[in-house]
């Protein structure tokens, strides 16, 4: 192999038009109906030691795991559970790399979409994230309007400037993990997005504390259908 030759780039996957996978998947959140990803047959996101939330409702999913991998999640009401992972940051549910659950996996689970780490303009992680990350860059969004183009850049403009900001919050409404956090950003883009289509610039637009403010009641908003 020439040593001078040039590094081989990884294919890049096809993540769709931005502004129909946005909408997509902010109504996969509020319907709680999960959102189609071509993984062809990546796993990343069930060996990469993720805990998983799992509501009391869900007991399909709950009759089909063995309660010795499920414990109380911390700050949240009597019934929540998580799902832990092995030493090597495999989920239980694993077994030769498929998914024994499946057709019942938990809504956690259905709603994983990795593009929202591209959406965001952020890694997964760190090295136990690695697969992951290796799908994000591999992901390219297309823009076949000027709307795709300017959502996106205001999905990013959001998840920087609440990354850069996550002192000013109130405590507990910037979450640590990143997907949470790039799903917040997803939730709210529309505080960073100009009236006539343009991605907003928080400096020259409005102070931190009136975006900050806008932010908490954006996701507040988008999240009333839920609680």
């Amino acid at each position: 192999m020439d040593l001078f030759q040039e590094k081989v780039k990884p294919q890049s996957l096809p993540a769709g038009d931005f502004s129909s996978w946005l909408r997509h998947i902010r109504n996969a959140l509020l319907s709680e109906s999960g959102i189609d990803v071509a993984c062809e047959g990546c796993i990343g996101c069930c060996s990469s030691s993720y805990f998983i939330h799992i509501k009391p409702q869900e007991t399909g999913s709950l009759s089909r795991i063995r309660k010795e991998v499920l414990f109380s999640a911390p700050g949240l009401p009597k019934g929540h559970l998580l799902m832990g992972y092995d030493k090597d940051g495999r989920c239980p549910m694993l077994e030769k790399g498929k998914c024994v659950i499946y057709e019942h996996r938990p809504l956690t689970c259905r709603n994983y979409d990795c593009r929202v780490f591209t959406a965001a303009g952020i890694a997964a992680g760190g090295d136990d994230k690695a697969v992951i990350n290796q799908r994000v860059e591999r992901w390219k969004f297309s823009y076949p309007t000027e709307s795709d183009r300017n959502e996106h850049l205001a999905v990013r403009a959001a998840a920087t400037f609440i990354r850069e900001h996550a002192h000013s919050f109130p405590g507990g409404q910037v979450p640590n993990d990143l997907g949470q956090l790039a799903m917040l950003a997803i939730k709210v883009y529309d505080v960073f997005l100009k009236k006539s289509g343009g991605a907003d610039t928080p400096e020259s637009a409005r102070s931190d504390t009136d975006l900050v403010k806008a932010i908490v009641d954006a996701c507040q908003q988008f999240d009333a259908p839920t609680l």
